[in-house]
């Protein structure tokens, strides 16, 4: 019988007031049960329009079809067989825009809860099934991977099980990119990351740590050590800034820094000599999951205060829903139609406040969302004693300025056509190193499509 509930089965969660007090996942996962109860929920249309909606194609009906009937082996073998990180995209994927976003059930209700549904499985494999990694018998062609990060490790697994010699070069001293040094460990354990990786080594990747491509080899060194295509998934980690005054003040910090501290410097933990400046009172600057995870592990690291500063109102948050709600419910102060214009010092160089302005929402810009216009007279001083800059970051310019033949955009964004080939023949790329900062399954369809187009190229060069 199927289950016609308009509601999905409740994650079950860490208390608020408790889980903002440490670094342990907020969701604890759906029970066999829930996740058949859940499962049940799905009608199966023939025309599947939630695999439409998936960047990766996960045959989605197939697999919650098999976790209904209590398969969950099969289950995780029909995701993982076209979704290479299936346990890390269950828990990051902004599915409610995506697979969910198409979903039947969501028209008079709620859609079915493919990502929690999709987290189980690949928790309930890691857990249960130990069976070893097969590496493919090699077909004596190597590829080249430069960064570590959703899309890279995508493509370096999905040619490693056709048979290429893949070897990533990663820029960090551990693998992951923005996996493990943006996401919090309360939203993406690390361990499921490096069993992911793990995992692609069995297959026969090489992972190279600490090789900053475009200082410590070029992309030209790389074809000269006999890789004859390379994939370029750099990511976007280069910050950016309003150019405000007082920017420069002691306590002024990128999310990127502050996160990179708190996440792969385990800056949260004592036993970890990562400094880490513990602030009474906090203001992140922005509005989209990066300001989120920012203000949320302020919060962990024991701030009393933390404000999200946003210009436009909660409608235009580009933030995931659930992440402002688990937000609010941790105590995060939400100051909407605010836009900084000055960071204000004390005698040390240290911040002391944000100055504001109240904004109004205006017409639409070119992004279609209602512009902001300052509210003259309405300045008025937030005190808070650190500043988290969360407006979006860039590819850093490292990789196309030292390799020729390799153009990008206005926005320093990689040029790539259909097949994520760059502008040299022989070097693809994709994920935020091409389309600027996006999600994590965006850059894992760009490393999937990828990796096609160089086996594509490959066996047509022979």
């Amino acid at each position: 019988m199927p289950n016609m509930s308009l509601h999905k089965v409740p994650m079950p969660e860490q208390d608020p007031n408790v889980r903002n007090k440490n670094f342990k996942e907020v969701a604890l996962g759906y029970t066999e049960e829930m996740a058949m109860e859940e499962a049940k929920r799905c009608l199966h249309c023939k025309n599947k329009p939630c695999v439409s909606g998936c960047p990766v194609n996960v045959r989605i009906p197939e697999f919650i079809a098999e976790v209904a009937a209590g398969n969950f082996e099969k289950a995780y073998e029909i995701v993982a067989s076209t979704n290479a990180l299936p346990a890390i995209s269950g828990r990051v994927c902004p599915q409610e825009s995506q697979c969910e976003g198409k979903c039947v059930r969501g028209i008079k209700g709620e859609p079915v809860a493919v990502g929690r549904l999709e987290r189980f499985v690949a928790d309930w494999y890691m857990k249960n099934i130990q069976k070893d990694v097969v590496k493919p018998e090699t077909n004596g062609h190597k590829v080249a991977v430069v960064g570590a990060g959703p899309s890279g490790l995508t493509c370096a697994g999905d040619l490693a099980k056709l048979g290429y010699e893949v070897s990533i070069f990663e820029a960090f001293h551990t693998p992951g990119g923005v996996l493990v040094y943006g996401i919090p460990e309360f939203r993406l354990p690390k361990a499921i990351v490096a069993s992911e990786i793990d995992n692609l080594r069995k297959l026969g990747v090489n992972v190279m740590t600490n090789m900053v491509i475009g200082r410590v080899l070029s992309i030209d060194d790389i074809f000269e050590m006999g890789f004859e295509a390379a994939f370029i998934g750099s990511g976007a980690g280069l910050p950016s800034f309003l150019g405000i005054e007082g920017e420069s003040l002691l306590g002024v910090y990128s999310a990127n820094e502050y996160l990179t501290r708190i996440n792969l410097m385990k800056g949260y933990l004592e036993d970890y000599d990562t400094p880490v400046h513990k602030s009474k009172n906090v203001a992140v600057v922005g509005g989209g999951n990066v300001a989120m995870d920012a203000a949320r592990c302020a919060k962990r690291m024991g701030a009393e205060n933390v404000y999200i500063v946003y210009r436009r109102s909660e409608a235009e948050m580009p933030a995931r829903a659930e992440e402002v709600h688990h937000a609010k419910e941790e105590g995060i102060i939400f100051k909407l139609l605010t836009n900084p214009v000055k960071v204000l010092g004390d005698e040390t160089g240290h911040v002391r406040a944000l100055e504001c302005v109240e904004m109004q929402l205006g017409e639409p810009d070119a992004s279609g969302r209602r512009r902001p216009v300052a509210v003259e007279g309405s300045n008025f001083e937030l005190p808070v004693d650190s500043v988290i800059m969360s407006i979006g970051t860039s590819p850093n310019p490292l990789i196309r300025t030292t390799t020729k033949g390799i153009e990008a955009n206005k926005h320093g964004c990689l040029v790539v056509d259909e097949s994520m080939c760059t502008t040299r023949e022989g070097v693809y790329a994709g994920g935020d190193a091409v389309t600027g900062a996006a999600t994590v399954i965006l850059a894992m369809g760009a490393g999937k499509t990828a990796a096609a187009s160089i086996d594509k190229f490959l066996k047509e060069k022979k």
